[in-house]
């Protein structure tokens, strides 16, 4: 996935049967709170939604993120998905169980569709990269760690609740249209590819720190010996 070459796609093809689609920053838009959501489920690991597993009484240090997307995948069934999955009808898709090795798996049988562990992995790995998150693995070390977590969790989604979220991405697309190094306006970005946006977005800003970097190396207030070669390189933004 690492050298899955996204800059022009406008799908990403997960096997014959499942492609990902890659919508335009116009297409989130109409319905971003909608896509970022299913983004959210298809990439969430157990301790992103330790607290809705609580709830269920699973504990999200014992539960892997395959049997997670399993349980996910009740919700994702009821919502349009077509934003990222296209015309690919998840209410089709039932548990099956592969014979030849007695793994769950997701079926539609109608259309002899299957989506595995490995599958989903892929389907992740693919949103994870267009959006650039970090899968995030972390686990508490005992049961008071985790207890700790689940309350500051509880907390913080409390204190969340009644707060109206803004648009990030229409945040971002300010930002980016007023930074003299994005050669977009309003209707144009509208065009790029999400994934191409969000490129954009981090090469920009790794631009404007090596620029801040080398006005101090110049001005002498940063050494250039504390820096790396990394640091002197803007074209690559890692």
């Amino acid at each position: 996935m690492a050298s899955l070459n996204l800059l022009y796609a406008k799908e990403y093809k997960v096997n014959d049967y499942i492609t990902i689609k890659i919508p335009t920053v116009g297409e989130v838009l109409e319905d971003e709170d909608g896509y970022y959501g299913l983004v959210t489920l298809l990439t969430a690991m157990p301790y992103d939604l330790m607290v809705e597993l609580d709830d269920m009484g699973i504990d999200f240090s014992e539960i892997n993120d395959w049997d997670l997307f399993l349980i996910v995948f009740q919700s994702l069934k009821l919502m349009d998905t077509s934003l990222v999955f296209g015309d690919l009808d998840l209410s089709k898709f039932e548990l099956a169980v592969n014979t030849q090795n007695n793994h769950v798996v997701l079926r539609d049988s109608e259309n002899e569709i299957v989506i595995d562990r490995a599958i989903q992995n892929q389907i992740a790995c693919a949103l994870r990269k267009i959006h650039h998150l970090e899968k995030n693995n972390r686990k508490p070390g005992n049961k008071e760690a985790r207890d700790f977590l689940l309350e500051r969790a509880r907390t913080k989604r409390k204190r969340n609740r009644n707060r109206k979220s803004d648009s990030q991405l229409e945040s971002l697309i300010i930002a980016m249209v007023n930074t003299e190094q994005f050669k977009y306006n309003y209707e144009t970005v509208k065009d790029m590819t999400i994934y191409q946006f969000n490129e954009s977005v981090k090469q920009i800003v790794h631009k404007v720190a090596y620029d801040q970097r080398m006005v101090g190396v110049y001005s002498g207030t940063i050494s250039s010996n504390d820096l790396s070669q990394d640091d002197f390189n803007w074209l690559d933004h890692k």
